[in-house]
C-alpha cells in the first residue's frame, strides 16, 4: 500500500508540474510607482508579480480579455481595458485585488495610455472628433468615473502626461506596429504638445517606426524605435519649451527579436521591457539588465480541449452515390449522415486535430479527401476496416490511407465519372492526372500544366476522356479550357473573352460546356458553348422535332437496362468552338452555375453576391432551361446556397444554406431539412500548431516575392511559432503570427477574426452627435454634427446647451453620461437641457452609428473651404474609397459639385483604397474629339457654331462620366492601396498637379485564405511596379508635385492647408 501511494503521489506531482509555465508569454508589462511590482496580461487576465518573480497574483478572472495595465501614482489602483460589453472600455481595480469598477461606458474601443497624478485616466478612442482620419482622438476621464473629454485638438495614440503636467507626449503615424521595418510617409513619430502654449512640436524624423513615449522626468522620454533594424529602447531629451535637446541615445540592444513593449516605473529610473518570452528589468541609470523569471501555475483560463456539438457550419457536402448518405466537412472535421429528414446523427470518419477537406467519394464506401496531418496536404481515403461490414456509417472500424505523399502538397481532387482517373492541383500551378484504383491507389502520374497560376474549377467530360478548367493569364483574364486527359492534345480556350469566365460544367449528354462570365458589366451570367458544330446549327423547328422524339423513345429507354450505363464518347468540333457560345441568363446581380440535369436540358444555379454595381439581391436556387425560359426559383428568403448538387437519379437537388444541409425533391419541389448533429472534439493546442502551419505555408506559396522581402520565411518561422503556441489565447497566438508576419514588412497582411470563445455582453452606445465640453461641472455641448440625432429639427441641441439628464438619471462632469445611453440606439430618449438659460425637454432618437454623418460633416467642410478658397470659382469631390458606391458618387458629383465651375479639386486622402482607379482614369483621361449643336441652340449655325465648341453628348456617348474641365488631386500619407494607384497614375498619365504629402507605400494585390478556426490569413499574390521608374509600389509612395502638410490642429480651427495650396495651384491654371 505505501508504494501504491508513493506512486500515486509521483504520479500527481508530475501531473501538477504539467500545468506550471515558465517563463510564460506575457504582454503589456508595467512597474508599480516603486518599481518593485509588475502588473500584466496572460491568459487574458492582469496579474501581479515582484520584479523578482514571486508572490504571483491573478488581479481578474473574467471570460473577457483583460489586458494593457497601469498603475495609478499611489500605487492603490490598476487601470485596465477589457472587452467585457463586446468592446473595449476602461475599467480600475485595487491592486492588492478585489472587485473592477467600469470607468468607460461606450461602444468604441478605449485603449488606456496613462494614469496621471492627478487620477486622470488618459486613453485614445474613436467617438465624436475622428471624421475620416486614421488615427484615434485623445480623451480623458477621472478613475472616479464621470465624463470623459477630448483633451486635445490633434490625434494620435499612446498619450502621456508629463510630470510637472506641462506637455503631453504622444504618437502619430498610421503604420501598423508589427511592420518594424517600415520606412514610409506612414510610419509613427514622437510629438509633444505644449499645453499652456497650444503648440505642437515633432520630437523625432527618422524615417521609420518611433512610438509609445515614456516619461522617466520633465526632461526625459523613453521610447520604442527601430531605427537600429530592431525594436529597441531609446531616449531622448528636451528643454524646458519641449524642444529637442541632443540626440537620440539607444538604451537596449536587442538584435534577433525586437522589443515587443516596454514601461518606466513613476521612480524614472527602473524600466520593464518583454520581448518574445523574455522579460527584463532595465535601470536607467547604470544600464544594467536583470531577467524576471516567472512560473505560473495556475488552472486553464479555458478549457484546452474542447467537445463543441455543431448542428450548422458545414463547409462541404458530397451526396454517396447510392444517395444513402452524405459526407459534410465541419471544423476541418468529415462526418458521415443518413439522408433522412428525421435522423440527425452523425459520425465522425477522420478524427484529427488537423484540417480535412476537399472531399468525395471514390465509391459507396470508400471517401477520398485532403489533409494536412502531416505537415503538408496530400490525398488521403477513409474506408472500413472491418472485412464484414464495409458500411462507413455503420462499421465501428475505420482506416485511413494516405494516397500521395508530395512535399509540394497535393489539393482539390476530382474523379473521373468512371472512377478510373483523378485530377488534382500539386503544389501552386501544377495540374496532375493519374490512375487511381478501386482500392485507392494512385499511380501513373501525369502532369497537365505547370505555370504560375492554379487551374481551378476542374471538370470531367461524361466519358472520362477530357477535363475542363479556368485559368488566368498575366494580364488576369481567367478563361475557360478544354484539356485531353491523356495530354495527347494541347489545350483549347474555348470562352475567349477579355472578361472572367469561370466554373465549367459538362451536360451529362455530351452537348454543352456551361459556364459562368462577367463580361456584362462585371455582373455574372451563365453561358454555354456547342460541342458540335451540327447542334450549333440546328434551329428551333428542328429542337421541337427532336423533343417531340425523345418523347416516344422515353418508355423504350426506361425498359432497357443494358443501355442505361452506355457512356458516348464525347464529340467536340474545335474549329472557332468560341463561336459556338450561347448566352442562358442575363439578370441583374449574378448567375453562377451550380448542376446541369442529364439531358442537358435544365441548368441549376445560384444568385447574388456579384456584380461590381452593389445590386442588392437575394442569395437563392433557380433552375432554367437552356435556352433561357421555364425559370422557376427552388429556394426563397435569401438562402444562399452553397455547394449544390443533383443526386445520382437526379431526383433530389442538395444544398447547404447557412452551414446547414437541405435537399429538394424535384418533382414536387418539396424542400426537406437534413438535420446533423455533430460532436467535433477540439484539442486548441493542437489546432493552433494547424492554423500556425497551414497560415505559414499559405505564406510560403502565394506570396508575391519567391524571396518574401529578403527575408528567411523559414527561420522566422522557426523563431516565432514556439512563441505562438506558447500563447495562452487565441488573441495572443493571433499576435505573434502578425508580428512574424511584420517582418516580411509588406502591407495587405494579418491573421484576423477567428473563434471567440470568451462569452461577453454585448451593448451599444446610443450615438447624440456632439461633443461636450466641462463647465461648472455640468456638461456643455461644444459642437453638434450635422444630420445626426441632435441635428434633427424636432430634437435639435445648438452649441453652449447644458445636458442635464437622461431619461430622468442626472449626468454630469461626475456622471458619466454615455453610461445612461447604453443600449438607446433607435430608442426614444428624454434629455433635460438649459437652452439660452431655459430649461427644457428634447426627445430624441440617438442613433445605433455616426460614422456616416462625421465623414458626411467631413466633406461638407471641405467644399465650404473650397468655395472661400476659390471664391466660388473651383468645386471639390472626395472619392471616400475605391468602390462602386464612391464610384456612383464621384460620377453625382461630377455635376453637383462641378456645375458652373471652372475646375476641380479631386480629393483622395484617406481613402482606404479598392479597385475604381481605372474607371476613374476613364473618366479623367476623356479627350473631345466633336462637338454638336442641336437645333434651337443657334440661329445662324455658320456665325455661331464655334460657340459650341466645349460641348458634346458625353452621357449619351459613353458608358462612363467624362471630367474635361481642369482638375488638380489631394492625397495623403492615409492615402492607401488602390488610392494610391490612382495617385500614382494621375502623376504619370499627367491629368494634372498632385499636391499634399506623399502617400503610404502600400501597393500590392491581396488575397486570403480561411483557416479552421474562422480566423483569415491575409496573403499579397501580385506586386504593382510603376511603368516609368520600374519601382515597387508598396516601397514607393506617390510622391506630390508640391508637397505640403496639414498642422496638427488645423481641422480644430476650421483650416486645410493642403485644400488651400491645391485650390492655389488650380486657380492658376483656369
Amino acid at each position: 500500500m505505501k508504494n501504491i501511494l508513493l506512486i500515486l503521489l509521483c504520479v500527481f506531482g508530475i501531473h501538477s508540474n504539467l500545468h506550471a509555465q515558465n517563463n510564460p508569454l506575457i504582454n503589456t508589462p508595467s512597474l508599480s510607482p516603486d518599481g518593485k511590482i509588475m502588473a500584466f496580461n496572460y491568459m487574458g487576465d492582469i496579474w501581479t508579480v515582484t520584479t523578482s518573480g514571486e508572490n504571483l497574483k491573478r488581479l481578474t478572472i473574467h471570460n473577457a480579455y483583460d489586458t494593457n495595465p497601469i498603475w495609478s501614482t499611489n500605487g492603490k489602483v490598476i487601470a485596465f481595458q477589457s472587452n467585457r460589453f463586446g468592446n473595449n472600455d476602461i475599467f480600475t481595480i485595487p491592486s492588492n485585488g478585489g472587485t473592477p469598477t467600469r470607468i468607460t461606458f461606450h461602444s468604441a474601443n478605449d485603449q488606456i495610455t496613462d494614469f496621471t497624478s492627478e487620477n486622470n485616466i488618459i486613453f485614445t478612442t474613436v467617438r465624436n472628433f475622428v471624421q475620416i482620419e486614421r488615427e484615434p482622438e485623445i480623451q480623458s476621464v477621472s478613475a472616479n468615473g464621470g465624463t470623459p473629454f477630448r483633451i486635445l485638438n490633434a490625434l494620435g495614440f499612446d498619450a502621456k502626461l508629463s510630470p510637472n503636467r506641462k506637455f503631453i507626449a504622444f504618437t502619430r503615424g498610421t503604420c501598423r506596429i508589427e511592420r518594424e521595418a517600415y520606412k514610409g510617409p506612414a510610419n509613427r513619430d514622437i510629438w509633444l504638445y505644449d499645453i499652456k502654449n497650444d503648440k505642437y512640436n515633432q520630437l523625432t524624423t527618422f524615417k521609420g517606426q518611433d512610438l509609445a513615449p515614456n516619461w522617466a522626468n520633465n526632461n526625459t522620454i523613453y521610447f520604442q524605435s527601430a531605427r537600429s533594424g530592431k525594436y529597441n529602447i531609446h531616449k531622448i531629451t528636451i528643454d524646458d519649451l519641449g524642444k529637442k535637446d541632443g540626440t537620440v541615445s539607444q538604451l537596449t540592444f536587442l538584435k534577433d527579436m525586437g522589443l515587443f513593449s516596454f514601461n518606466i516605473s513613476k521612480n524614472g529610473r527602473d524600466i520593464v521591457f518583454v520581448s518574445g518570452d523574455k522579460v527584463w528589468l532595465l535601470n536607467a541609470i547604470t544600464k544594467k539588465i536583470t531577467p524576471i523569471n516567472i512560473t505560473i501555475n495556475s488552472d486553464y483560463r479555458l478549457d484546452p480541449i474542447e467537445r463543441k456539438t455543431y448542428t450548422s457550419d458545414a463547409s462541404e457536402m458530397v451526396v454517396s452515390p447510392n444517395g444513402k448518405y452524405r459526407i459534410m466537412v465541419i471544423r476541418g472535421e468529415i462526418f458521415i449522415a443518413e439522408n433522412d429528414a428525421e435522423k440527425s446523427r452523425s459520425i465522425n470518419i477522420s478524427n484529427s486535430a488537423y484540417k480535412d477537406y476537399d472531399v468525395t467519394w471514390l465509391n459507396n464506401s470508400t471517401v477520398i479527401f485532403v489533409s494536412d496531418r502531416n505537415g503538408v496536404n496530400n490525398i488521403y481515403a477513409v474506408t472500413s476496416n472491418d472485412p464484414t461490414n464495409k458500411n462507413l456509417y455503420t462499421t465501428l472500424k475505420r482506416t485511413i490511407i494516405r494516397l500521395t505523399n508530395n512535399k509540394e502538397g497535393n489539393t482539390n481532387p476530382v474523379l473521373s465519372p468512371n472512377k478510373k482517373l483523378i485530377a488534382y492541383n500539386q503544389g501552386y500551378g501544377k495540374l496532375i492526372i493519374a490512375s487511381i484504383s478501386k482500392e485507392g491507389k494512385i499511380s501513373n502520374e501525369k502532369i497537365l500544366l505547370n505555370g504560375w497560376d492554379t487551374p481551378s474549377n476542374i471538370a470531367w467530360s461524361p466519358d472520362s476522356k477530357w477535363i475542363t478548367y479556368n485559368l488566368s493569364d498575366l494580364y488576369f483574364n481567367e478563361e475557360i479550357y478544354i484539356h485531353k486527359a491523356d495530354n495527347s492534345q494541347k489545350p483549347v480556350n474555348i470562352s475567349m473573352h477579355p472578361k472572367s469566365d469561370i466554373g465549367a460544367i459538362w451536360s451529362k449528354d455530351g452537348s454543352k460546356i456551361a459556364f459562368s462570365s462577367n463580361r456584362n458589366n462585371g455582373d455574372h451570367d451563365i453561358w454555354f458553348v456547342w460541342l458540335k458544330k451540327e447542334d450549333w446549327e440546328k434551329t428551333q423547328q428542328d429542337w421541337d422535332e427532336i423533343a417531340d422524339k425523345n418523347k416516344d423513345e422515353k418508355e423504350s429507354k426506361k425498359k432497357d437496362n443494358k443501355t442505361k450505363n452506355n457512356v458516348k464518347d464525347v464529340t467536340i468540333d474545335f474549329e472557332n468552338i468560341y463561336e459556338r457560345q450561347q448566352q442562358v441568363t442575363s439578370y441583374t446581380g449574378g448567375e453562377y452555375l451550380d448542376a446541369i440535369s442529364k439531358d442537358g436540358k435544365t441548368f441549376y444555379y445560384t444568385t447574388g453576391n456579384s456584380g461590381r454595381g452593389n445590386p442588392d439581391i437575394e442569395s437563392d436556387l433557380y433552375q432554367i432551361n437552356w435556352e433561357g425560359k421555364e425559370k422557376k426559383k427552388l429556394t426563397s428568403s435569401n438562402s444562399k446556397p452553397v455547394v449544390v448538387s443533383l443526386n445520382s437519379e437526379e431526383d433530389y437537388i442538395y444544398y447547404l444554406s447557412k452551414g446547414k444541409s437541405f435537399r429538394i425533391k424535384l418533382a414536387s419541389d418539396k424542400k426537406e431539412d437534413l438535420p446533423f448533429k455533430a460532436v467535433v472534439k477540439i484539442n486548441y493546442k493542437e489546432e493552433s500548431n494547424q492554423i500556425f502551419e497551414e497560415a505559414w505555408q499559405v505564406i510560403n506559396n502565394r506570396f508575391y516575392d519567391p524571396n518574401y522581402h529578403g527575408q528567411n520565411w523559414r527561420k522566422l518561422k522557426n523563431i516565432y511559432k514556439p512563441l505562438a503556441l506558447k500563447a495562452s489565447t487565441r488573441t495572443d497566438f493571433k499576435n505573434i503570427f502578425n508580428k512574424m508576419l511584420g517582418q516580411i514588412n509588406a502591407s495587405h497582411m494579418g491573421m484576423y477574426r477567428g473563434e471567440k470563445r470568451e462569452t461577453v455582453q454585448e451593448e451599444s452606445t446610443g450615438i447624440l452627435g456632439v461633443e461636450f465640453t466641462p463647465k461648472n461641472k455640468q456638461l456643455q455641448v461644444s459642437n453638434v454634427t450635422p444630420n445626426t440625432a441632435s441635428d434633427r429639427n424636432i430634437s435639435k441641441l445648438y452649441k453652449g446647451d447644458i445636458i442635464t439628464s437622461v431619461n430622468g438619471e442626472k449626468v454630469s462632469v461626475s456622471e458619466n453620461i454615455y453610461k445612461h445611453l447604453t443600449n438607446t440606439d433607435n430608442e426614444k430618449v428624454i434629455l433635460g437641457v438649459i437652452s439660452n438659460g431655459k430649461e427644457k425637454e428634447i426627445i430624441i432618437r440617438p442613433k445605433s452609428s455616426s460614422k456616416t454623418d462625421n465623414y458626411n460633416a467631413w466633406v461638407k467642410e471641405r467644399k465650404r473651404l473650397t468655395k472661400k478658397y476659390s471664391n466660388g470659382r473651383l468645386g471639390y469631390i472626395h472619392i471616400q474609397g475605391m468602390n462602386w458606391t464612391s464610384f456612383e458618387r464621384f460620377e453625382r458629383e461630377l455635376t453637383a459639385a462641378g456645375l458652373g465651375k471652372e475646375g476641380i479639386v479631386i480629393d483622395v486622402r484617406y481613402n482606404g483604397g479598392g479597385w475604381t482607379t481605372d474607371y476613374l482614369m476613364a473618366v479623367l483621361n476623356v479627350k473631345q474629339h466633336a462637338y454638336t449643336i442641336p437645333r434651337g441652340a443657334a440661329q445662324d449655325l455658320k456665325k455661331e457654331h464655334e460657340k459650341f465648341k466645349n460641348y458634346y453628348p458625353y452621357s449619351e456617348r459613353l458608358p462612363l462620366a467624362a471630367l474635361v474641365k481642369p482638375s488638380i488631386a489631394l492625397c495623403n500619407q492615409n492615402s492607401y492601396s488602390n488610392a494610391e494607384i490612382f495617385s500614382h497614375a494621375y502623376k504619370e498619365l499627367e491629368i494634372g498637379k498632385l499636391i499634399g504629402t506623399p502617400t503610404f507605400g502600400a501597393v500590392i494585390s491581396t488575397g486570403g485564405h480561411n483557416l479552421i478556426d474562422g480566423s483569415y490569413v491575409r496573403v499579397p499574390f501580385r506586386g504593382w511596379y510603376i511603368k516609368s521608374s520600374g519601382k515597387n509600389m508598396d516601397f514607393t509612395p506617390a510622391t506630390p508635385d508640391i508637397i505640403i502638410y496639414n498642422n496638427l490642429d488645423d481641422r480644430a480651427k476650421g483650416k486645410d492647408s493642403q485644400l488651400k495650396k491645391a485650390v492655389e495651384e488650380l486657380l492658376k491654371q483656369v
